[in-house]
């Protein structure tokens, strides 16, 4: 009977962000708001790309696959924590869950290639101008964006395919605000030990993509410095410090989630962070991109004036 009760456990009630009830339509407001500016400035941004001839390079197709990464990261979490934040019962299913945690997975790993994708466009761009429409073709860049979303789809398989495999009978109450890897392991009556090794070496990712882009763009420094052109110089670091402030924002996030993981935080301190690194920090980027570009801004005059 002990056996057949851990398998029992098919549904799952997700505490949200907070339990109080004066605060739940304010965080709905909140968290409604930031979708949609989420949502509409990277579907914006897709569609601009799409939309002019002129932006038709591999820099921009890597930009508005970074879009689209980050409109389905957002989608895959606010809006179930939406509808649980005025929905009493909180309920989520297995399948649910396992769904929310692969599709939020697959775009923050997506993410992390696209972006080492743009620094080693950058790179080549500043450090081998004459050379870059041979190295960037676009049988090349599109073989390296098609790269990247494959990687992303099949990284997180590894990780809900063990999840799948755990059973759950200590409780279904998961104290987050989404099915996230860490509550799920806690409330496990598997041992859980081989998720948590997948785990720590799945965040050598993070790290070798943030070594590989800060490697990038080092270079991309000293070739700037080099120029004798102040314009071209102003140009380049124009470019490059927005790739750069998106790029620290995304992996500061994620190296403070893990810094303040492994310090041993309770689960309500990481329901309180958890926001900034899952929600919050897509919120900037089509803001980052298009005020920072000179060639986004005049393709959407150029269309608000058609």
């Amino acid at each position: 009977m002990m056996e057949a009760n851990k398998t029992l456990v098919m549904e799952f009630v997700l505490t949200g962000l907070t339990d109080l009830p004066g605060l739940k339509v304010p965080l709905f407001l909140v968290f409604l708001i930031i979708y949609l500016t989420t949502t509409a400035g990277n579907l914006g941004l897709i569609f601009l790309i799409w939309k002019d001839p002129h932006l038709h390079t591999p820099m921009y197709s890597f930009l508005g696959s970074l879009a689209f990464v980050d409109a389905c990261s957002s989608s895959s979490v606010i809006p179930k924590m939406l509808v649980n934040t005025l929905d009493k019962s909180q309920m989520m299913s297995l399948f649910d869950c396992m769904a929310q945690y692969y599709f939020f997975g697959s775009s923050a790993t997506t993410e992390c290639f696209l972006l080492v994708l743009m620094a080693y466009n950058c790179y080549v761009a500043i450090c081998n101008p004459l050379l870059y429409p041979v190295v960037m073709s676009k049988r090349l860049y599109t073989w390296l964006i098609s790269a990247s979303y494959a990687i992303g789809f099949l990284h997180p398989i590894i990780h809900v395919g063990l999840l799948l495999i755990l059973t759950f009978c200590k409780s279904n109450i998961i104290h987050h605000f989404f099915c996230e890897i860490l509550p799920l392991l806690t409330i496990s009556c598997t041992d859980p030990s081989i998720n948590a090794l997948v785990l720590i070496s799945a965040s050598f990712i993070q790290a070798s993509t943030f070594i590989t882009i800060m490697a990038s763009y080092t270079c991309v420094l000293f070739a700037i410095l080099r120029k004798k052109s102040e314009k071209g110089r102003s140009k380049a670091f124009s470019t490059c410090s927005a790739h750069l402030l998106s790029i620290f924002l995304f992996y500061g996030t994620l190296f403070f989630m893990y810094v303040h993981l492994g310090s041993g935080p309770d689960q309500y301190q990481d329901k309180m962070y958890s926001p900034f690194y899952t929600i919050i920090i897509l919120l900037p980027n089509p803001l980052i991109y298009s005020l920072r570009n000179k060639e986004v801004l005049g393709a959407f005059r150029k269309m608000i004036k058609k």
